[in-house]
């Protein structure tokens, strides 16, 4: 049985949102090894940048002229959705755990609500409001407040983890609106590259490994596929496809995705309560989303 293009686009987001997923707790553990953040953070998104690029020169029908097009929306893209989020979630991993961390990322469900009603002047809508309180309260359960208390936590860590949920919540809303007629991946390539050069600007100078730059350069090139190559690439086919308001309901799998790597890679303990929060995290995502047939409707129009 052939797969629907509608299907196939809702698949490769799935995908695209478990690889971001795995990302997580391989950066703890390059922190455990006395990586800092500047070289861990510039080499994730310029090996990232360069794997785009070999595949754009090396593959037939991808090459475009990128100054043709919205590249200055793409870039925007890059700057303030790839660049801030890859910023801001790096610093929250250096603080806190990566299951946390998560958690926190995953704000970007209800702030992509706010964000769409904002734009068209509406308020959200009954359903959205009940996702809303749904998803904060498994983020009081998950993060474990009830268990500890707010004391316990690092704020810095927090406050870096809730502000990447606003930038991813931008990147994942722009590529839903932005229209590029060229290939996906020359799409990504631009978008990757404007972070890249924001990231380079700021921390560049700091990125440097020294004896162990090779090693460096490898795991550069693992977190940069995971983190920009194939969610990058599987958003800017399926994301225009599906809407940005499905897509945050179907990256919802980065969650679960996240919390057993960080489980399975990092080591971290995961309590009957961050489980329990997890879970209705995802139920809230799924309520966001109740009205399946509305969201079809817009489908239909995006590919119109």
């Amino acid at each position: 049985m052939r797969m629907s293009g509608y299907g196939l686009a809702v698949l490769l987001v799935l995908l695209g949102a478990s690889s971001y997923g795995m990302l997580s707790p391989i950066v703890k553990l390059t922190y455990g090894a006395s990586y800092t953040f500047e070289q861990i953070t510039v080499h994730q998104v310029g090996m990232g940048a360069l794997l785009l690029w070999i595949m754009v020169l090396f593959r037939k029908g991808i090459w475009s002229n990128p100054l043709r097009g919205p590249w200055v929306k793409l870039g925007s893209i890059g700057v303030f959705g790839m660049a801030m989020t890859t910023i801001m979630y790096n610093q929250a991993l250096e603080r806190i755990d990566a299951s946390l961390a998560i958690v926190l990322l995953f704000q970007f469900t209800w702030i992509t609500i706010l964000i769409d009603s904002i734009w068209n002047r509406k308020w959200p809508n009954r359903w959205n409001w009940i996702a809303i309180i749904i998803v904060l309260a498994g983020t009081v359960l998950a993060v474990g407040l009830l268990q500890s208390g707010i004391e316990r936590l690092d704020r810095v860590g927090a406050v870096f983890g809730l502000l990447s949920a606003v930038s991813y919540s931008l990147f994942l809303w722009l590529m839903g609106r932005v229209k590029f007629s060229g290939h996906p991946v020359m799409q990504s390539a631009i978008v990757t590259t404007a972070a890249f050069l924001l990231i380079v600007l700021l921390y560049g100078w700091h990125a440097g490994a020294g004896e162990r730059e090779w090693q460096m350069a490898g795991i550069g090139l693992v977190l940069g596929t995971l983190g920009q190559v194939v969610p990058t690439v599987l958003f800017a086919i399926g994301i225009p496809r599906i809407g940005s308001s499905l897509a945050s309901m179907l990256g919802s799998m980065e969650l679960p995705v996240a919390a057993i790597f960080a489980w399975l890679i990092a080591g971290e303990q995961l309590s009957l309560w961050q489980v329990a929060g997890i879970v209705l995290i995802l139920c809230g995502i799924i309520v966001a989303e109740r009205r399946s047939g509305k969201r079809l409707e817009e489908t239909s129009r995006l590919e119109e």
